[in-house]
């Protein structure tokens, strides 16, 4: 069973893949639990039921290892493609989550220009928060 695309902080990709972000000061959402999540946190977070990943990102920053980034962002976008239930996921659910959302995008086809109003159209308008999250947007390259 997949995230459905009217659920809480759903966004469709371009593909039709859905995958959810969400803040993690808010309450979990009704519905399926994620199969794997991506924590965007500065400090590592509490354990889980599912499969995770910590991606070192301080908040209001930029993740601490653009590679690792990359590399945890084709892997999750790997597994969306094979149904799994994914979630990105920082305090808030907007400037990380937005960040890493817009990314994913990119990778599924959007062009890197029209990654933020894109996550901000489909999955919240305060997304990505910083002029520095958005050039990060800008520059990351398929």
């Amino acid at each position: 069973m997949t995230w459905r695309a009217e659920d809480p902080g759903v966004l469709r990709l371009p593909s039709g893949q859905l995958v959810r972000g969400r803040g993690l000061r808010d309450p979990m959402p009704a519905g399926p639990l994620p199969s794997y999540a991506v924590y965007l946190l500065g400090k590592e977070p509490p354990a889980v039921e599912w499969e995770s990943r910590w991606l070192r990102w301080p908040d209001f920053r930029l993740p601490a290892d653009a590679v690792e980034a990359r590399e945890v962002f084709v892997d999750a976008l790997a597994r969306v493609q094979r149904g799994e239930r994914v979630e990105f996921a920082c305090g808030g659910g907007r400037g990380r989550t937005g960040t890493a959302l817009a990314c994913l995008a990119i990778l599924d086809g959007v062009p890197a220009d029209e990654a933020v109003a894109y996550v901000r159209a489909n999955y919240s308008s305060h997304a990505v928060e910083t002029p520095w999250q958005k050039r990060y947007v800008r520059r990351f390259t398929r």
